[in-house]
């Protein structure tokens, strides 16, 4: 682990990351010793901290950080942390003009190969999501609402879960964002109210453009799962995972989860 380019694990009591959640990050996956799309993650690093109004972060550093992290791993997981730093009144941060920077290795889940080939069952879960624009879309620290969630999902015995929000339409998965299809078109929810839009989510919806298959990103209600021929997960880690069925609602046939994930393959 590194802060701010540091090898250490200590972090300022003051830093308004951990008093406030006043930061963001973004987690990738490495392979031979790259991260996978890291434009794309610097991309929604930059874009998070405008977002935010952070001072400026020495890009060029951070990305050294990244490879040194990367470096030699066969397959790992390196994440980015990104604070305010520390200092400002209470809120208000205005005065904080050193983000911190914190770069992590860990081990890559090895079980999401299994995942991808075997799929998965979902249970739509009781609790919900409260609709947050001001933060839409943003992978954010404050990640309490996901760490109820994922007790939900312990307490009910399953891995993964279906999460509406409190206006009753779809958002996405607990660690994961949603994507379903019925006929010929794929559907994924709106998340100009809430919810992470993820780097995988718009890697897919990329694919689905150039394979020429109507997309359309939708408020839409639990019932459109249940007419749905595929429905699948996605993130950084785990990239396309079928989901084989929600309650007594199963879904057997993968046809273009197999592409997607055949497509996935050439690009990374």
């Amino acid at each position: 682990m590194l802060i701010n380019g540091v090898p250490t694990e200590a972090l300022s009591a003051r830093d308004r990351g951990l008093a406030y959640g006043d930061g963001h990050f973004t987690t990738m996956q490495v392979l031979a010793g790259r991260v996978v799309w890291w434009p794309d993650h610097l991309a929604r690093l930059q874009h998070a901290s405008a977002r935010l109004g952070f001072a400026e972060q020495p890009w060029d550093r951070l990305a050294e950080e990244v490879a040194q992290l990367a470096t030699g791993q066969t397959q790992a997981v390196v994440k980015v942390v990104l604070t305010r730093g520390s200092g400002g009144r209470g809120y208000d941060g205005a005065d904080c003009q050193s983000p911190t920077r914190i770069v992590s290795l860990a081990e890559y889940p090895a079980h999401y190969l299994g995942w991808q080939q075997s799929g998965i069952e979902l249970l739509v879960c009781q609790q919900r999501l409260g609709d947050a624009p001001m933060l839409a879309g943003l992978k954010t620290l404050g990640r309490l609402e996901q760490v109820l969630l994922k007790s939900e999902l312990a307490a009910r015995g399953k891995v993964e879960g279906i999460v509406l929000n409190s206006r009753g339409f779809l958002v996405e998965g607990v660690s994961t964002n949603l994507f379903w299809r019925r006929g010929k078109t794929v559907f994924t929810p709106d998340l100009s109210h809430g919810g992470v839009d993820g780097i995988m989510r718009r890697r897919v919806m990329m694919m689905l453009k150039q394979m020429g298959i109507e997309l359309r990103v939708v408020e839409a209600p639990l019932e459109s799962l249940w007419q749905a021929e595929e429905v699948w997960l996605t993130n950084t880690l785990m990239g396309v995972v079928p989901v084989n069925g929600i309650g007594d609602h199963l879904y057997p046939s993968p046809v273009l989860i197999r592409r997607l994930q055949e497509r996935l393959v050439i690009e990374v």
